[in-house]
């Protein structure tokens, strides 16, 4: 489907905002790609898009960068998308977002009630992507016991004590490592600790650990309660991150000094491209009149030039922009992930290579394509 051609702002030119910049420049948009750090601009400088220094934590800045915008993708991080939400309210601008901060979603949820805009926040992967696939999976039974969903951004060669590397946003990594996580439990949402609930999990011959980390399901403990009778989201690491990661959290309490937390994650896994995602998602209840259990797995692996969790997040995030323009989804508002279909979420330009650079031919039959192809 064609659609207009928009004005688009994307604040963060880090690791993730640059490739949704040019993702967004490669549909024809006209794209602004602003960072408080010129330097940080300097490294993102594309022909397709325009750059421009912008502080995100100043309003007059936000709203003069916004007042001719139709749309504003934030990567930035989740501390001040906030604002970032409420400028765009306030100049008539439709909002998309990357955060896995439950608090700002509340926000965003509270001030979407009488915005004339659309507010589209936790895009990406986890929450985002994933979220789109576990109501996917909840879709295929006549009733739902569980629904399991298990996602790791890992090193694809893991070198360090922590058997871990940074791949996205370190705010982002401590915020879920610190906060409640939302799942649901005898078919009641409850809060359970982070970092706990650990298993183990055999993934394609490769050994994981999961436990629990908060923001994952995005909205979708809301959206399926009193549908399913448990449903959990667990990060996944190599075997043995969970308890490094608890000595630092807890028995040396870097959880309430995070700028200290932030310099130890920075200096000891430095970002890599060489990353795989892994999603598994798996489901069990009636269908056909007996009890069944489905699965979808899904393997990226970084390139060198792109990144697995770059690709992912990314794609995850422009393909709810394009169903957005598309009108598959409400134009105003507060708008879940799982308001995306998986069959209109997959036939975007975005979600399309969400298809094509999975990993193994059986990914495509365990996604749904060929009812997605119907």
């Amino acid at each position: 489907m064609t659609v207009p051609t928009k004005n688009i702002a994307v604040m963060g030119a880090g690791q993730i905002g640059r490739v949704i910049a040019g993702m967004l420049a490669e549909q024809g948009h006209r794209v602004t790609l602003s960072d408080a750090s010129p330097a940080q601009l300097s490294q993102a400088e594309n022909a397709s898009f325009q750059t421009r220094t912008v502080d995100a934590a100043d309003p007059d800045a936000l709203k003069g960068l916004l007042a001719d915008q139709d749309i504003v993708v934030s990567a930035c991080p989740y501390f001040l998308n906030k604002g970032i939400a409420r400028a765009a309210v306030e100049t008539g601008t439709h909002y998309f977002d990357l955060t896995e901060d439950v608090a700002t979603t509340a926000y965003i949820k509270e001030i979407a009630r009488d915005a004339d805009v659309a507010l589209v926040p936790q895009c990406g992967l986890a929450p985002g992507f994933i979220c789109v696939l576990g109501a996917e999976m909840a879709a295929r039974f006549s009733s739902v016991a569980s629904i399991k969903m298990r996602v790791g951004a890992l090193p694809l060669y893991p070198t360090n004590a922590l058997r871990y590397n940074v791949t996205w946003s370190v705010d982002g990594l401590i915020n879920e490592y610190c906060n409640p996580c939302e799942i649901v439990h005898d078919g009641q949402q409850i809060l359970v600790p982070a970092l706990e609930g650990i298993e183990s999990v055999m993934i394609d011959g490769v050994a994981y650990e999961a436990f629990n980390t908060s923001g994952g399901l995005g909205t979708l403990t809301e959206t399926l309660a009193g549908k399913v009778a448990s449903m959990s989201y667990k990060t996944l690491r190599y075997p043995g991150h969970a308890e490094i990661m608890k000595l630092l959290l807890q028995g040396l309490d870097l959880a309430h000094d995070r700028d200290t937390l932030r310099r130890i994650l920075s200096h000891a896994a430095p970002y890599t491209r060489k990353d795989v995602v892994v999603i598994f998602v798996t489901g069990i209840g009636t269908r056909d009149g007996r009890i069944e259990e489905d699965s979808i797995v899904l393997r990226y692996d970084g390139n060198g030039a792109l990144g697995a969790i770059q690709l992912t997040t990314a794609a995850g995030c422009v393909a709810m922009v394009e169903l957005f323009l598309q009108g598959k989804l409400p134009y105003k508002g507060f708008i879940r992930q799982e308001d995306a279909r998986l069959s209109g979420f997959l036939a975007t330009r975005a979600g399309s290579r969400l298809i094509l650079e999975a990993r193994g031919a059986d990914t495509l039959a365990e996604l749904g394509i060929d009812r997605v192809k119907e």
